[in-house]
C-alpha cells in the first residue's frame, strides 16, 4: 500500500519514550515516513511515571484521544480495539527501572511478561477481525546481558542473557512475541534499544536526576567507580525508528536500535556537569565538589553496545543527534520545564493524573 491509513494503539503512551513517539507520529511522521495517521488512541495505566502532562502538546490534536487502562485488562483492550478499528498497536507499556526491579520484582513480571502475554492473546482474537494488522513490540538491549570491553556489539542474533529482573520480564515478552509470530502467524515486529534520554523522561533517571542535581549543587551519586558503559539514544531518534520499524520492518525481524555513542557512565555525568554551565552562566559547578561514589548496584551490567546496522541498511533509519547535541538539547529542556519537573516532586501530577487535583 502506497500509502497506509494507521490507527494505531500506542500503550505506555503516557511516559517518556511513548509520550515521545506520539509527537512524533501526530508530527513529522506522515511526511517522513508516507503515511496517513488518522488516529492515535494512547492507552496508559498512569502508574507513577505516567504522566498525562507529557501528552500536552497533542492534547487538542482531533486525531489523539487518551484511555486510561491496565494491559492486564483484556476485556477493555478489546473494546478500544474494535471501536475505533485499530489497525497497528505500538507496544510500549512496561516497567522499567532496573533497580525498582530489584526492590519488587512482581510488579515487572505482571506488567512486562503478564501483560505482554495478555495484549498479544487480546490482539490474536482482533486479528481475525481485522486481516490488515501489525503488532509492534518495543524491547531493551537489556536482554543481551553484559559486555566485556573488547566484546563486539549487541546484534539481532545475540544469545539472550538478562541479568536483572526488569531484564528478565523483557527478554520473556521478547520470546512471547517472538511465539506469536511463529505458532499463530501474526505479524510482529520486535525492536530492542539502548539508553534512551531527552524530554520528558521520569526525574529518576540517571540524566534528568543529574541535572537536576547540578543545578542545585548537590551530590551525583555514580554507582562504582563509574566505568559501566551504555550506548546513549536520543528519544525522538528512536520514536522514527519504531515508527518505520512499524510501517517499513518485516513480519518475525527483530531491529536494533542505538544511538551509536558508548560512554562510561562518569563521562556522562561529566558531560553533564559541562553542558547544565554552558546554558546556565554563572553557574560553574565541577566535578570536584559534586561527585560522589556509591556501592555498586547488585547484578550491575559493565557494558551495553549495540549494533544497529540491520535497522541502518534494511530500513533506512540513522541517528541524528550525536550525544554532544542531544545533551545540549536535553538540558535546554529541562531548564525551560521547570514546573514540569516540580510538579513531579511535589506529587501533583498523580493528583491531576487521578482527578483529585
Amino acid at each position: 500500500m502506497a500509502n497506509p491509513q494507521l490507527r494505531i494503539l500506542v500503550t505506555g503512551s503516557a511516559g517518556f519514550i511513548g509520550s515521545n513517539l506520539v509527537h512524533y507520529l501526530l508530527g513529522p511522521a506522515a511526511a517522513e515516513l508516507g503515511v496517513t495517521v488518522e488516529k492515535v488512541i494512547s492507552f496508559d495505566k498512569l502508574t507513577y511515571a505516567g504522566n498525562p502532562a507529557n501528552l500536552t502538546p497533542v492534547a487538542n490534536d482531533p486525531r489523539h484521544e487518551l484511555v486510561v487502562g491496565d494491559i492486564l485488562d483484556s476485556a477493555l483492550v478489546g473494546k478500544v480495539l474494535r471501536e475505533h478499528k485499530i489497525n497497528r498497536v505500538m507496544h510500549l507499556a512496561a516497567e522499567s527501572h532496573v533497580d525498582r526491579s530489584i526492590d519488587g520484582p512482581e510488579a515487572f513480571i505482571m506488567t512486562n511478561f503478564v501483560g505482554t502475554f495478555r495484549l498479544l492473546d487480546t490482539c490474536r482474537a482482533y486479528w481475525k477481525e481485522q486481516p490488515d494488522f501489525r503488532f509492534l513490540h518495543v524491547s531493551t538491549d537489556e536482554v543481551y546481558g553484559s559486555l566485556s570491553m573488547t566484546d563486539p556489539a549487541f546484534e539481532e542474533t545475540t544469545p539472550y542473557q538478562p541479568n536483572s529482573p526488569y531484564s528478565a520480564s523483557k527478554a520473556g515478552s521478547d520470546h512471547l512475541a517472538r511465539a506469536y509470530v511463529h505458532t499463530y502467524g501474526m505479524d510482529i515486529v520486535t525492536t530492542n534499544c539502548s539508553n534512551n534520554y531527552g524530554p520528558y523522561q521520569f526525574p529518576e533517571k540517571l540524566i534528568p536526576l543529574m541535572i537536576q542535581k547540578i543545578i542545585a549543587g548537590e551530590k551525583l551519586p555514580v554507582y562504582g567507580d563509574g566505568s559501566n558503559v551504555r550506548d546513549w539514544l536520543y528519544v525522538e531518534d528512536h520514536a522514527r525508528g519504531l515508527a518505520m520499524a512499524l510501517v517499513k520492518g518485516k513480519t518475525g525481524e527483530t531491529y536494533n536500535i542505538g544511538g551509536k555513542c558508548e560512554m562510561k557512565n562518569i563521562d556522562v555525568v561529566h558531560a553533564l556537569i559541562s553542558a547544565v554551565n554552558e546554558a546556565k552562566p554563572g553557574l560553574n559547578r565541577t566535578p570536584e565538589e559534586l561527585i560522589t561514589y556509591v556501592k555498586d548496584r547488585p547484578g550491575h551490567d559493565h557494558r551495553y553496545a549495540i549494533n544497529c546496522s540491520k535497522i541502518e541498511n534494511e530500513l533506512g533509519w540513522q541517528p541524528r543527534e550525536t550525544f554532544a547535541s542531544g545533551i545540549k538539547r536535553t538540558v535546554r529542556w529541562y531548564l525551560d520545564n521547570e514546573e514540569w519537573i516540580a510538579n513531579i516532586k511535589s506529587g501533583k501530577y498523580q493528583l491531576e493524573r487521578l482527578g483529585t487535583a
